[in-house]
């Protein structure tokens, strides 16, 4: 497989896991363990973006078998994210999508984030605000807003994963954006969207006319 690899050749899914685990777990055939993972967490997404806890949950894995995937996972968001950092975010749609579904799309548990922008739709900062199911009592409206204007932003860019993978909104999702995209145009911050992200794809509420 290092010759494949070094020589610019594709490796399956179960190869590019298994080379990962061969590297934190030496002479041992890591064959039969990347198989089991991919099977258990639904392929070589949920893989890499697994809880740690739960990977150390399988038979086999260690703290280094789940560090070498761990740093697989962040090298392949560091790459995409950097697209997304060096120019203005709407102009770079694609790129903000491909970095979201990257990081969201395989997660178990909801997270709800905003990215903050400036003036010029360049990306300020990046915060997960709440984890859990969306509703008014886990994303706290007012907290969002606040945060909004500790940093001058002066837009927003809501986003959440269905662990489901349908992306498809609830009504408590449309609610809570409608809600703070309210509460945000009372003080001049604008909500470009609300993305919600499955592993089946995306949904943008502000092209669905939901906001």
């Amino acid at each position: 497989m290092r010759q494949r690899l070094l020589g610019g050749a594709g490796l399956l899914d179960h190869e590019l896991i298994e080379y990962l685990l061969a590297t934190a777990i030496p002479r041992r055939d890591t064959k039969p363990l990347a198989k089991n993972l991919l099977r258990e967490f639904g392929g070589i997404g949920g893989v890499l973006t697994a809880d740690a806890d739960a990977l150390l949950k399988q038979d086999g894995m260690g703290e280094t078998a789940v560090a070498a995937l761990k740093i697989a996972q962040a090298c392949a968001l560091r790459l995409v994210q950097t697209h997304t950092e060096s120019r203005p975010i709407l102009s770079n749609w694609q790129a903000l999508l491909d970095y979201l579904h990257a990081d969201m799309a395989h997660h178990g548990v909801e997270r709800f984030r905003v990215l903050h922008l400036n003036t010029k739709n360049m990306l300020i900062r990046d915060e997960v605000m709440s984890k859990g199911s969306i509703d008014q009592a886990a994303v706290h409206i007012r907290e969002v807003i606040r945060r909004a204007i500790d940093l001058n932003s002066s837009a927003l860019i809501l986003v959440h994963n269905h662990p489901s993978g349908d992306p498809s909104p609830s009504s408590a999702d449309i609610e809570v954006t409608r809600n703070i995209a309210e509460a945000g145009r009372r003080l001049g911050i604008a909500v470009h969207d609300h993305l919600i992200i499955g592993a089946r794809g995306h949904v943008s509420l502000r092209s669905q006319g939901l906001i």
